[in-house]
């Protein structure tokens, strides 16, 4: 447990020192990409460690706020590797919490397919190897974090983002954090291939009329003016728009006073290259009309 940082006055100091210091926790499965966001929120100004042990944590935030060099903003990835780190986790991190500082935990999720195939590519092997094989590895150390996942403040699929993309997600949400100002993702995708499990808000289109079964739209996706006109072409189209952006609009302002910075709106149909990227698209030119951050992004357009 970390009831206090012993430096100084017990509780009140550390509340006092506290105030203005943001950690990130990043962990997750190996292979998703904890790596590539340490390094991005080193360039973006945080002071970044890897694998430090969990109870050296206080020590170490103890330190930085102490420190003549003015560190607020840190960033850990902390994971299995760490052998202490599932007993000690979560009592430490609630402990930091009472006392006062802003931790945020990220948590990095991959499909099991992906991870082997990256394992595969790189030659790594995974960090709880014991004779078993990747998979039975992955599989165990899913159970392990499987706390951890489930108390993340965010939790990253990285299975279908290259490590260019997983970087400039990371840019556009800490920077927005810094704004506070809340980022709003339209995010299409195919029911056949799961629903994004960073979804705050799921959304099922496949009652639109689908442009699959029409032999010169298929080739198309929904961005394509003419797949988005098929998309529309029913009364009951431009209906949903019209109540479903009325409900956005009504909800969005309430999650940013309860101090929501990301809010992710997952559109699917049955592949996600038609109907929800066609609707993600429109609902994407209406809200950025309106707001500064407003993002879409197509999950499995390019599936088959």
């Amino acid at each position: 447990m970390f009831p206090t940082i012993h430096t100084g006055g017990g509780r009140a100091y550390c509340a006092a020192m506290a105030k203005d210091v943001t950690i990130i926790i990043i962990s997750g499965i190996s292979g998703s990409g904890k790596s590539t966001v340490l390094r991005t929120l080193e360039d973006l100004g945080f002071f970044c460690i890897d694998n430090l042990p969990l109870l050296l944590l206080p020590k170490f935030i103890d330190l930085c706020s102490a420190s003549s060099d003015d560190i607020t903003k840190i960033g850990l990835v902390i994971d299995v590797r760490e052998r202490a780190f599932l007993k000690e986790y979560r009592p430490t991190v609630a402990s930091l919490r009472s006392a006062g500082y802003h931790i945020e935990v990220l948590f990095l999720d991959c499909s099991n397919e992906a991870l082997l195939k990256r394992f595969c590519e790189t030659r790594r092997q995974h960090p709880l190897r014991d004779g078993r094989s990747v998979l039975e590895d992955i599989t165990r150390e899913r159970a392990l974090l499987a706390g951890i996942r489930d108390g993340a403040d965010r939790i990253i699929d990285t299975s279908a983002l290259n490590v260019h993309e997983l970087r400039h997600m990371i840019e556009d949400y800490f920077s927005r954090v810094a704004q506070r100002v809340m980022t709003i993702t339209f995010l299409s995708f195919g029911y056949k291939y799961g629903i994004p499990h960073e979804a705050d808000i799921v959304q099922d289109v496949r009652f639109l009329p689908n442009p699959f079964f029409i032999p010169e739209l298929r080739p198309f996706d929904g961005r394509d003016a003419r797949v988005a006109d098929y998309v529309f072409s029913k009364p009951e189209a431009a209906a949903f728009i019209e109540r479903f952006v009325e409900m956005l609009a009504f909800q969005i302002p309430l999650f940013e006073r309860e101090g929501k910075s990301y809010l992710t709106i997952a559109v699917g149909c049955t592949g996600g290259r038609h109907r929800s990227v066609s609707v993600a698209t429109r609902l994407t030119e209406h809200f950025a009309q309106r707001r500064q951050r407003v993002f879409a992004l197509h999950r499995d357009i390019e599936r088959t």
